[in-house]
């Protein structure tokens, strides 16, 4: 083929020098040689080429491109032992459809990978600092962007196809973790995109699937705030953060909900919509010895729960509660009944609450703070007292820093030690081995990180789970382009699309201000100027 071409055949085999070369044949700029060689991109850098080739060498039917894809290349073959084949290189070649739409899923794939990337915001853990709805564009390249460590994989998706629900990648092989240049490292406040560090397959298809390990980049995206960076001491009291022995200062946009307790004879969901509240909750108590059969007959109605240091059930639900017909019908019995009587909870910010004392007939508002721990949930799950109001003290590892192992430390840093910095890890009595050697004290090979909702009461993160590896960052959201309110329908889109919210920064001091008027402006003047462009030319 190289020969067909007018090239030499030792030039075909000169590895990554024969790419160049090719890039010559097919009259193609030399730098598409580098897109060969980058994860992801390759796998649709290669049918490009396909096509490039076939049409160079007068294949230039639909067929041939069909050919050329479906065989992965290997019709390709035809071109070098047919003798009736001719090279035409020196025609003009003109773009199909095919090599247009695959070289743009090559550029939106470049941009999605290693500049910037559409999200959106599932739940409710960054309430009211993100909403639900809203439509992020997370940078890449703040943090420095990086590349791909699962190779083989469909662009475009994350851990699975879209419709057909199977998944979108193939575990093996597998790159070691890489990250391209940035020009800030994550810092204390910054709200950062990341792998969920426990995350684990759960369904594919119809297919159960709990507890089979994902490649990092391929675990479920989370969205939080970061409260502690490497080499910092993490403490949290009564639900306010400390880092060093110091409270750490948010920024001003950052907007911290708490479950509070409201205390008044009469409370309606309307009152509290006024103040903008609409997690309300009413909480009860039951005794551990509830049957399987009773839970199932509230679990339409419940919002949350955990069980307590002595088993009982605390379960919250909607400001509706539980119907006493399910007491009744399920012999249910309460420990204390309804745990808070005549007060209700909702989920609030410090400055909603401060309004609603003002309210007439409000007789108190009360934030939550937990006293009791959540036997088993909070990390590093071997510190009973610890709760998610109180935590700490716990050292946040630096790369390159060591700390003591004992029975008491390891807990913090088993995970890390065989997880994520895949390490074999024996404990035998109080002896602890890494990698069959007894050790008594271990060095950390990368940095991590602690990460924490704004919406303290109602967002998994770090308290449950622990630290989050650098690895784990994917980047950082700097735009919202979109925001819609899942409450709304969209017969009333003067409230469905949050029009104060969109094309606003994340980052930054102030209320946030929307360029989106500027936008539509600047894109008008855009048309208006194409469209004289063009009437010029024609009359030119």
């Amino acid at each position: 083929m190289y020969e067909k071409a007018g090239r030499k055949r030792w030039e075909a085999l000169v590895p990554v020098y024969n790419a160049v070369i090719l890039m010559r044949i097919i009259r193609r700029s030399p730098w598409w040689t580098i897109l060969l060689f980058v994860p992801i991109v390759n796998l649709i850098m290669f049918p490009v080429v396909w096509v490039q080739i076939l049409k160079a060498f007068g294949k230039t039917t639909t067929m041939d491109y069909i050919l050329g894809i479906v065989t992965l290349g290997l019709y390709i073959y035809v071109i070098n032992y047919d003798d009736k084949v001719q090279y035409n290189g020196n025609v003009e070649i003109t773009d199909s459809t095919v090599s247009s739409l695959l070289f743009a899923v090559v550029v939106a794939t470049i941009v999605h990978t290693y500049v910037m990337q559409p999200f959106t915001i599932p739940t409710a853990s960054l309430e009211k600092t993100l909403l639900v709805g809203d439509f992020l564009f997370v940078s890449k390249f703040n943090y420095g962007a990086r590349t791909p460590m699962t190779t083989i994989a469909a662009p475009m998706v994350h851990d699975s196809i879209p419709l057909i629900n199977t998944k979108s990648y193939r575990d093996w092989p597998q790159l070691p973790y890489f990250r391209l240049p940035g020009f800030e490292s994550v810092k204390k406040n910054d709200i950062v995109v990341f792998n969920w560090p426990v995350d684990t397959v759960r369904y594919f298809g119809d297919h159960n699937t709990v507890g089979l390990r994902k490649p990092v980049d391929k675990k479920s995206n989370y969205v939080k705030r970061c409260v502690g960076t490497p080499g910092d001491v993490f403490s949290l009291r009564d639900g306010v953060v400390y880092v060093n022995g110091k409270e750490l200062k948010l920024s001003d946009r950052a907007q911290l909900q708490y479950v509070h307790k409201i205390f008044a004879k009469d409370i309606t969901a309307s009152v509290m919509q006024q103040y903008g509240i609409k997690e309300l909750y009413r909480t009860y108590k039951f005794p551990p010895n509830l049957t399987r059969e009773q839970l199932t007959a509230m679990q339409g109605y419940i919002v949350g729960g955990y069980q307590d240091g002595n088993g009982n059930y605390i379960i919250r639900t909607g400001l509706s509660g539980i119907p006493q017909q399910v007491f009744d019908q399920y012999k249910i019995p309460a420990a204390d009944g309804q745990v808070h009587n005549g007060a209700i909870e909702a989920n609030m910010t410090l400055k909603m609450a401060e309004e609603l004392r003002k309210t007439t007939g409000i007789d108190s508002v009360v934030r939550n703070v937990a006293k009791e721990g959540e036997a088993g949930r909070i990390f590093p799950h071997s510190k009973p007292e610890w709760n998610v109001d109180n935590i700490g003290d716990i050292y946040i590892p630096e790369k390159g820093k060591s700390v003591k192992l004992t029975a008491e430390t390891l807990p913090f840093y088993k995970m890390i030690i065989k997880e994520y910095e895949k390490n074999a890890l024996e404990v035998n009595g109080n002896e602890i081995k890494i990698n069959g050697k007894p050790e008594t004290s271990y060095t950390f090979k990368q940095n991590y990180y602690w990460m924490m909702g704004d919406n303290r009461h109602n967002s998994e993160d770090s308290r449950y789970w622990g630290f989050v590896p650098e690895d784990h960052i994917v980047g950082k959201p700097v735009f919202i382009w979109m925001s819609l309110d899942k409450d709304e329908n969209w017969g009333n889109i003067k409230k469905k699309i949050r029009w104060e919210r969109m094309f606003t920064t994340v980052g930054g001091s102030g209320e946030p201000v929307s360029y989106f008027k500027y936008f539509v402006i600047a894109l008008v003047g855009w048309f208006a100027f194409d469209f004289i462009r063009k009437r010029r030319k024609k009359t030119a």
